[in-house]
């Protein structure tokens, strides 16, 4: 997907459901149990829609981290879920393809490319479409806030009505358009978002430098954060 479709958040519900039931033929099939890599899970993409869990868990990781969920807060958070729930009841999904998470796109005017964001938005939908009935509580770290909360906009911005009311919950880690979007995500509901950033993360003052304190989410991927998402999704540990 161009400018001419993430951008300016034009693209025709119609022709958005076309492209996600093609980008979900084309899903691989393996087993669910290519999960076994911590940084990149694909059980979103790999399970049945006749057995979908309680929630489903996307996760977009920071500039540079290895596989699809990253190394760092997208595993911590995943496994808390996973111990609170029981794996079998979550699905976790990272956000890949065209998401390179490249130095070069935090320098996009989005924040990240707007291929990224398209993926991000294919999973967002297959979530939704697969799984109907299941909440969907997504998160990101870093240039990964800008994938999840561009997506986000996106599929608020959908007519005749937006496509998030499956979205329950978003947890971003130092948000890298935390200034620009005033703490929120445009078009979806403020109280469904929960913003991390530490006091001394520059990123989060409308600038790329990265400090010392970007790297300091531990506590609230494993812990505050999991319990948050938890009460977004409505259904106890």
């Amino acid at each position: 997907m161009q400018s001419s479709t993430i951008t300016n958040m034009k693209l025709p519900t119609t022709t958005l459901l076309l492209l996600v039931a093609t980008f979900a033929a084309a899903a691989p099939t393996t087993p669910l149990h290519r999960r076994q890599s911590p940084a990149a899970r694909y059980e979103l993409e790999l399970g049945s829609p006749l057995a979908c869990p309680r929630a489903i868990f996307i996760f977009a990781r920071a500039t540079l981290e290895a596989g699809n969920m990253g190394f760092t807060a997208g595993p911590a958070v995943a496994t808390a879920l996973e111990t609170g729930y029981g794996a079998a009841n979550i699905w976790v999904q990272g956000v890949g393809g065209a998401y390179s998470a490249s130095i070069a796109d935090n320098f996009l005017p989005l924040g990240t490319s707007a291929a990224a964001i398209g993926e991000a938005v294919r999973l967002l939908e297959l979530a939704r479409i697969k799984c109907p009935g299941t909440p969907v509580v997504a998160g990101g770290y870093s240039q990964g806030t800008a994938v999840l909360a561009g997506a986000i906009a996106y599929l608020a911005s959908t007519s005749p009505s937006p496509l998030t009311a499956h979205i329950t919950g978003v947890a971003l880690f130092g948000y890298t358009l935390n200034l620009q979007n005033s703490g929120s995500i445009p078009g979806f509901p403020r109280d469904k978002v929960k913003v991390y950033c530490e006091v001394e993360d520059a990123v989060c003052y409308g600038t790329l430098y990265v400090l010392p304190a970007h790297f300091r989410y531990a506590v609230e991927a494993g812990v505050e954060a999991p319990l948050w998402l938890a009460g977004r999704i409505g259904i106890g540990w």
